[in-house]
């Protein structure tokens, strides 16, 4: 069941902090190699962060977040890391066109316990941060076996189908004065194997050369939109979704992997 987009004030009451009995020590290692000396201000009014505490599927956790620029400020990048991960920075969303909120749901690896940090990143270059904590079973989704068979997961490799949903919105006032601003939840499925390069085959029993989606470019109406770089934490046949202006009526997508290939999606949409 895919996740339902919830306004940030509504998340805000749901999500509890987690909380963390000792000093995170890799974040503060990654913080510092991702931002050098930049101040990451304290998120918690900005980003709402929907993961489980425990996920009862590793090689496919829903990670959620609805990110609200600060009063006066646009959002322009927002970066999902998994601090645990082989590969921790593990979705960036870079926006072509900068939004005052935003929302997105992708399907990672969690490849074991791990805080994971969600950062905004606004036009004028103030970074906003939240946290959150998700368990394991400890399987190790990175060398989790594929699910499908090679062979059969590179036939369909690249193909997406893109669909259109509502995006829940607040109360019947806010809908009214914030009209402008009503959006739209985007869904894209992503037929990719998504080989994170520490799977084995389980007849040859040699190791599968990484293969994951590194681009998807999504531009609406003619124009960008938003790009999304990926990472080996990315699940097999990865679903992202992500807010989109409620006026959109054309929807072009391009996948690109780190093999080089490329392929196409569009989408016509209805009237809003």
């Amino acid at each position: 069941m895919r996740l339902t987009a919830l306004t940030l004030p509504v998340l805000l009451a749901l999500a509890a902090p987690p909380a963390f009995a000792v000093e995170d020590s890799t974040w503060t290692d990654l913080a510092a190699q991702l931002y050098g000396d930049r101040e990451l201000l304290d998120g918690k009014d900005v980003i709402a962060i929907d993961a489980p505490y425990r996920t009862d599927n590793d090689p496919r956790t829903q990670v959620a977040a609805q990110v609200a620029a600060p009063p006066g400020r646009m959002l322009g990048k927002v970066t999902l890391i998994l601090d645990e991960n082989p590969m921790p920075v593990s979705a960036v969303f870079e926006m072509d066109r900068p939004q005052e909120r935003f929302f997105f749901d992708v399907t990672m690896r969690v490849n074991g316990p791990t805080p994971l940090h969600v950062v905004a990143e606004t036009t004028d270059g103030q970074l906003y941060v939240a946290e959150a904590f998700v368990k394991t079973s400890g399987t190790g989704a990175c060398a989790a076996p594929p699910g499908t068979d090679p062979e059969l997961a590179l036939a369909t490799l690249g193909n997406m189908t893109i669909g259109i949903e509502e995006t829940v919105g607040g109360s019947a006032s806010e809908k009214l004065s914030a009209l402008s601003l009503r959006q739209r939840r985007l869904d894209l499925d992503i037929s990719h194997p998504s080989h994170s390069g520490m799977q084995m085959d389980q007849i040859s029993l040699l190791f599968i050369p990484m293969r994951y989606v590194e681009n998807v470019e999504i531009d609406l109406d003619g124009a960008g939109y938003v790009d999304m770089t990926g990472s080996i934490s990315l699940s097999e046949n990865p679903q992202v979704s992500l807010s989109v202006p409620g006026q959109t009526q054309q929807v072009d997508v391009t996948m690109t992997d780190t093999d080089g290939t490329v392929t196409h999606a569009s989408k016509t949409l209805p009237g809003y």
